[in-house]
């Protein structure tokens, strides 16, 4: 008891900090440009983290040591495809995201970048990508309570539905009253925190195993399987639709609303170039560091995991190594990275029922403290829908994940790179590619075809739409075209 009592002080400490900053930011919120995109005034630095704290999320330090854990080396491929889809996001899309949004009439979601980009007047634009992103993030945001969940259970032996709605008390708190900027900056120090607790568990572990090498050695007698990259858990070779399936993950970067609304928040696109050199540092990193916690997490434990419990044994191994204060100072920074992607999550969610249904659909004219208000309300209901989403603790927090973020690529990434790069895209064109790319996901995912990753075949169907859809359809008019125009031109 006198153990935990130290945990949850370390805990109660790192809540209130969180809580305080949605407080402050709480008093300079004022309109929806303020609430959704912190009125575009990011630094490179905290746009980074906070890129990178609301990607990652609790499944880089459960989700993917669980499966290293079990699977060694063959994780790597998923790491690795995360790692390539970073860059090319952060090198490709940045930019240019940053500037169309501006230029397109201050685009506040990506629903309504499509509407303004496409000057669509039906609003389907705006409607259809907001029921996406509703159904998505409701399953995406799951997956973080259900971490909470796991989270509190393993280290405080608290009933897994209890655990599950104290988490995601602390989330729905700073997201409902600071908005963005609350976030962001919760974010940024997440992500320190995650960086950091992510070098010094497996680290810790190596040393007590007496170093690098005796837990290389001890994990080659256990298990010479894991240091093969092709061969999975069961002992056969990884065919190629597994290895595309597993790098596939890469593809999901170009349609994740929580990621790119990061893009669209920097002050200028001037502050990209170190905004990138931060974030793949932190990432090519982390994502190794994730894999080796599982490694040497196979050597150290004494009492093999299984099934679900895998995806803890970045707990129990801090729990094991560290002093009661010291393991809550670490464990705190597994609430940080589910809190910071679930938030962000959340507050797109909201973001877009707000702007994309509520303010075109049911209420017109409606103010801004209106809109802001009306997005703190959808905070709260998505965020329950959530939760009941997320009460079976049987959940692996890997495959939800898994889920989303097929959906969001899909749906989201064909669509977003043709509007960004394609000037013959139509409206018409970017309609069939979201319908068709997040249909096929949903689908797929039911059916599980030759265990192919849903993100592939959804990709690709949604690719191929906007090209037949926008080649047959009439050519977009000049003031549609001449964006790309005046985005080579811009400078903001």
């Amino acid at each position: 008891m006198s153990n935990n009592i130290y945990i949850i002080t370390a805990f109660i400490l790192y809540l209130l900090a969180m809580m305080s900053i949605g407080i402050y930011h709480y008093r300079r919120t004022h309109n929806m440009a303020d609430y959704i995109l912190g009125n575009r005034r990011l630094g490179a630095w905290v746009t980074s983290m906070s890129a990178e704290a609301s990607d990652m999320s609790g499944w880089m330090l459960m989700g993917l040591p669980g499966y290293a854990y079990v699977a060694g080396l063959n994780a790597s491929w998923i790491a690795l495809g995360l790692a390539l889809g970073t860059f090319a996001n952060w090198k490709f899309i940045a930019a240019r995201l940053r500037k169309y949004t501006e230029l397109a009439n201050n685009s506040l979601t990506l629903p309504d970048f499509f509407r303004n980009r496409y000057h669509d007047e039906s609003n389907l634009l705006r409607i259809i990508p907001a029921i996406f992103i509703l159904i998505f993030f409701i399953i995406y945001t799951s997956s973080g309570f259900v971490a909470s969940g796991k989270l509190f259970e393993t280290i405080f032996g608290l009933p897994y539905a209890y655990s599950l709605l104290l988490g995601a008390f602390v989330v729905v708190f700073y997201t409902f009253v600071g908005g963005f900027l609350a976030v962001c900056w919760t974010d940024f120090i997440q992500g320190v925190m995650m960086f950091f607790a992510i070098l010094i568990v497996p680290a810790a572990g190596a040393v007590a195993l007496g170093g690098a090498a005796p837990a290389a050695e001890g994990l080659y007698a256990m298990a010479p399987s894991f240091f093969d990259p092709f061969t999975k858990p069961d002992g056969s070779t990884l065919s190629f639709i597994e290895f595309i399936s597993l790098m596939g993950w890469g593809l999901g970067y170009f349609g994740q609303p929580h990621i790119l609304v990061r893009f669209m928040a920097i002050s200028s696109s001037r502050e990209l170039k170190q905004a990138t050199r931060i974030a793949m540092t932190w990432v090519a990193i982390s994502l190794s560091a994730a894999v080796i916690v599982g490694l040497v997490g196979k050597v150290y434990l004494t009492v093999p995991l299984s099934g679900t419990d895998c995806e803890t044994v970045f707990l129990v191994m801090t729990h094991m190594i560290f002093s009661p204060f010291a393991a809550g100072i670490i464990l705190s920074a597994v609430l940080a990275a589910i809190m910071s992607t679930a938030s962000a999550q959340l507050l797109v969610a909201a973001s877009a029922f707000a702007q994309d249904f509520y303010h075109t659909l049911l209420q017109k004219d409606a103010g801004t403290k209106e809109l802001v208000w009306v997005s703190r309300l959808s905070v709260l209901i998505i965020a329950a829908i959530a939760i009941g989403l997320g009460l079976n603790p049987q959940n692996l927090i890997l495959d939800i994940v898994a889920y989303a973020w097929a959906g969001f690529g899909a749906a989201f990434g064909p669509a977003l790179l043709a509007s960004l790069f394609w000037r013959r895209t139509t409206r018409n064109g970017i309609l069939a590619g979201i319908v068709t790319g997040g249909i096929t996901v949903l689908l797929w995912k039911q059916f599980s075809l030759w265990g192919l990753y849903e993100i592939i075949p959804g990709f690709f169907v949604a690719s191929l739409a906007i090209f037949i859809v926008s080649t047959l359809d009439r050519e977009p008019s000049p003031e549609i075209t001449a964006i790309f125009d005046a985005v080579e031109k811009s400078d903001i």
